[in-house]
């Protein structure tokens, strides 16, 4: 019996009569165990505080007595009683046993030798057997209760670090930290030490994250798929302003969380070609004989839930060759050629996004996308087949999501699988994969709709091309049929895009593919209907539904902000960390200005913490005390981290120009990286540091003003800034932040919002009160309108004429007056992320912030007021509507 296990206070659970049917690759696995203690251990009897994550026992009866458990989120529902019930309570000294265990059998070291490394690596080992236990029970559970299981496929999984994640969820943070203290390691070391897994580059990956922890949380039986990347997006550095990409090696000393599965492994098949074979009644199938085979090899990491009730698996599938080697070539001297297949093989799985500026690029991300997606459906099928013995019902039994396009060939692909190898009749194929697949849609950008060309398509996937061309003709026979506006809508809903080159639109592949398909806020999914779905929509109008995201409370509140967190719990109850609803209770001490001194207490030691890092990693000394006005993001032009600049430069002027007012004390902190080709947001990367430069040094200015750029954003450093930030930055172009997840992570800290009429800002503006945000800007039809008017520069005010005068005349760049004529023509020229339209608009906002923040009483009731109206957003309640409205899938 594991560690965990033997001392987490567990409610027995009954195995279900004939469950026997285990899932091979999760749990036959040989996993390295602790010894068993030879003597009872002492329970520590007092209570954890709020950073262990664990309940107090009367929270527990109560939720017993109730009928439900403990970790049931507001408003779902209670959980299936006999669940495991844990409240943390662990003997640290058997714990540090099970570490040293695992230091000496499991790493091999010593303890007089070990490194810092070397003791984080043992601490993992000896938790994950006590995960193991739960991740095999689940399995097990969801064999015998054979309910619906969810498959989530996403590109994508920004999961970062996993050892606080995990210990909290299994309330043992404070166990961790005394049973590894006489050893003189200190917990918190040992976190940092850990890298964050490079699976994600932001809000789509870390809302996989995020989901795929719900899931667990809320025992659905679910698995996520994705890609094992070897080096995942890249690491950023910054020389002289300029960004640079260097690999992120994440897995240099290997990754003590997953298992590698050997045993489980695919073929995946491109190019080649496709022929008629007689089948014995004298009917003719497609038999596809791909030219080239790639092997998909599995390694799985459990993902275990809110109080370590249930453990799903995260499956990622890495790319390897099927002969490492050329022996032949390799004999004859031709070391190199000799590699050279499995080098182009395992391509696949290095890099997270590699640039697809060249032929070579756009096609490796294509073959990214189905290597993992056919992977994930041939595994899917065969544990199907295992569970039920039969594909019939495979609608019934399973829900596959598909997270944005990038997996949108699935439908093409199981269609293969039902038709192709299973020999279902296509119309028979065809209704069980659109019962089985539903779709989320996080974009309105043209370019992350994606599309191939049917060239490539048919060199690479001929028998794919074959069944989507079909699809595509029985659809548009079906439109031919019933509608009445003749070309211009065949050519609109057509699989097939005629007009620009010939290429497959696999945002409507995946439309016409599936049972549902969603938009991730309400402003997104009226945005969907009204403009890149329309058509679709109206031939369909009932499948179109919204699913606003959320996020993990357990990770955004409870690990990033334990200050907070403590005074939550002693103000609210230990019932906060299960039910999101208790915030709620914040409203009653929202005046009390004993209470808003606590809260803004915990806020200063974060910005102190925040402080120190940004003068580790930039050389800048901040003044804790001033406001930390945070945009933490993506680099994007729609996302407008260039509108920000611009008005950085204008309250330097304004400073400059009035040193005697009393201006608020301001530190404007950025993180995001921008995607290797993306030039344009490079160069506004560049042009923060160059106005950074001039800012930051300016004696007349001093401590009122300062411009951060913070290298190598990650969830890491989210779990830094988050906690520290005052205002948060949502200020995208009306109609395309489909939802964003950081504006709920900043509010849920108490940061107030300064943002457009964009994405979940609509719906965080109907939660906190609209008198608790500052909104500003164009709304989305006002965007649209005034894209139709035109944008002329003479409608620019003198003050933002003034910085783009500065901005094209070198001021900030006297080594290169030239460098930023880029930023300043596309403003002239086209400006379609309305920065200049928009400009005074978020002055006058940015100076109603100043004259918030300097009523302290004020801002920091706001700032109150934001924590406790913002638990609608957690990722609970999104998957939970996912589950009873999209899924049908019900928790064990």
């Amino acid at each position: 019996m594991s560690v965990v296990d033997q001392n987490l206070k567990r409610s027995p659970t009954r195995k279900p009569d004939g469950a026997t049917g285990v899932e091979t690759e999760a749990a036959v696995a040989t996993v390295s165990r602790a010894e068993s203690p030879s003597h009872e251990t002492k329970r520590v009897r007092e209570q954890r505080k709020a950073t262990t994550g664990s309940a107090s026992a009367a929270a527990a009866a109560a939720a017993k007595s109730a009928g439900g458990h403990a970790g049931a989120p507001a408003g779902l529902g209670p959980l299936p009683a006999g669940a495991p019930a844990i409240d943390g309570i662990v003997d640290p000294a058997v714990f540090r046993e099970a570490i040293l265990r695992k230091l000496l059998y499991g790493v091999g070291k010593d303890a007089t030798r070990a490194s810092e490394h070397d003791w984080l690596v043992a601490t993992i080992l000896a938790l994950r057997d006590g995960i193991v236990d739960r991740w095999i029970d689940s399995t097990r559970r969801t064999y015998a209760s054979g309910k619906k299981r969810v498959y989530y496929l996403s590109l994508e999984f920004l999961i970062g670090r996993m050892l606080f994640d995990a210990l909290g969820n299994l309330g043992l943070i404070e166990t961790a930290r005394e049973a590894l203290a006489p050893l003189g390691v200190d917990l918190d070391r040992l976190r940092q030490a850990e890298p964050d897994a490079a699976l994600g580059n932001g809000g789509l990956g870390r809302l996989a994250a995020c989901f795929i922890e719900s899931l667990s949380s809320l025992k659905l039986p679910a698995y996520g798929y994705g890609i094992r990347y070897d080096y995942g997006l890249f690491k950023q550095a910054v020389s002289d302003g300029w960004q640079r990409e260097i690999p992120e090696d994440w897995l240099s000393f290997g990754n003590p969380w997953e298992f590698e599965r050997p045993e489980v492994a695919y073929a995946v098949g491109f190019g080649g070609h496709v022929v008629d074979e007689p089948r014995e009644d004298g009917s003719v199938r497609r038999v596809w004989h791909p030219g080239e085979k790639v092997l998909a090899a599995a390694y799985d990491t459990p993902v275990v839930g809110w109080r370590g009730g249930h453990v799903n698996t995260l499956r990622l599938w890495a790319a390897k060759a099927p002969h490492p080697i050329a022996l032949e070539a390799f004999n004859h001297g031709d070391y190199v050629g000799a590699m050279a297949q499995r080098a182009r093989i395992e391509a696949i799985s290095r890099v997270l996004y590699p640039s697809d500026a060249t032929p070579a690029g756009y096609e490796l991300r294509l073959r990214q996308e189905y290597f993992f997606t056919a992977a994930s459906l041939q595994d899917l099928v065969r544990r199907h087949l295992q569970a039920f013995g039969t594909l019939e019902n495979l609608g019934d039994k399973a829900a596959i999501q598909l997270n944005d396009t990038h997996p949108a060939i699935a439908v093409a692909e199981l269609m293969r699988l039902l038709v192709d190898v299973h020999d279902f009749a296509y119309d028979h194929a065809w209704r069980l994969t659109r019962a089985t697949l539903n779709y989320t849609n996080h974009t309105l950008l043209p370019e992350a709709l994606e599309t191939w060309s049917v060239q490539l398509m048919e060199r690479l996937l001929p028998r794919h091309m074959e069944i989507i061309y079909r699809i595509n003709w029985h659809h548009l026979e079906e439109v031919s049929r019933s509608a009445t506006q003749g070309q211009d809508l065949i050519r609109s809903v057509s699989l097939i895009d005629e007009a620009n080159g010939r290429r497959v639109r696999m945002g409507h592949l995946a439309f016409l593919g599936s049972n549902k398909v969603n938009g991730v806020s309400a402003l997104h999914t009226e945005l969907m209907r009204e403009t890149v779905f329309a058509d679709l929509h109206a031939l369909f109008p009932d499948r179109i539904v919204s699913k606003t995201n959320g996020v993990t409370f357990r990770r955004w509140l409870q690990q990033c902000n334990p200050a907070l967190t403590n005074l939550l719990v002693e103000t609210l109850g230990e019932r906060v960390l299960d039910d999101p609803g208790v915030l709620r209770g914040l409203e009653a001490h929202a005046d009390d200005p004993a209470f808003q001194a606590r809260y803004a207490a915990v806020k200063r030691a974060n910005k102190e913490a925040l402080a120190a890092i940004i003068a580790q990693r930039t050389g800048w000394r901040v003044d804790p005390t001033a406001m930390f006005d945070v945009q933490i993001k993506r680099i994007h032009e729609y996302k407008r981290q260039l509108l920000n600049v611009l008005e950085t430069v204008a309250l330097y002027h304004a400073i400059k120009a009035n040193p005697e007012r009393p201006w608020p004390k301001r530190v404007k902190i950025f993180a995001g990286k921008a995607a290797a080709s993306y030039t344009q947001a490079k160069l506004i990367i560049k042009l923060a540091h160059d106005v950074a430069r001039v800012v930051n040094t300016d004696p007349v200015v001093g401590d009122r003003l300062k411009l951060i750029f913070l290298p190598n954003y990650n969830v890491s450093l989210a779990e830094a800034i988050i906690p520290a930030a005052d205002l948060s930055e949502q200020i995208s172009t009306a109609g395309m932040e489909a939802s964003g997840t950081g504006n709920m992570k900043l509010a849920l800290n108490g940061a107030l919002t300064i943002g457009t009429l964009d994405g979940a800002n609509v719906e965080i503006r109907e939660h906190v009160g609209e008198e608790n945000i500052v909104i500003f800007g164009l709304t989305a039809a006002e965007v649209t309108a005034k894209r139709k008017a035109g944008i002329s520069p003479d409608e620019r005010s003198a003050r933002l004429a003034r910085v783009l005068y500065e901005i094209e005349t070198g001021v900030f760049s006297p080594e290169d007056p030239t460098r930023f004529d880029p930023i300043v023509e596309a403003l002239n020229r086209n400006d379609h992320f309305l920065v200049a339209p928009d400009f005074d608009a978020y002055w006058d906002a940015q100076r109603e912030v100043d004259d918030l923040w300097a009523d302290q009483p004020t801002w920091w009731r706001m700032a109150i007021l934001n924590t406790a109206r913002i638990g609608w957003f957690s990722s609970d309640r999104t998957i939970s509507e996912y589950a009873a409205e999209i899924w049908g899938a019900q928790p064990l």
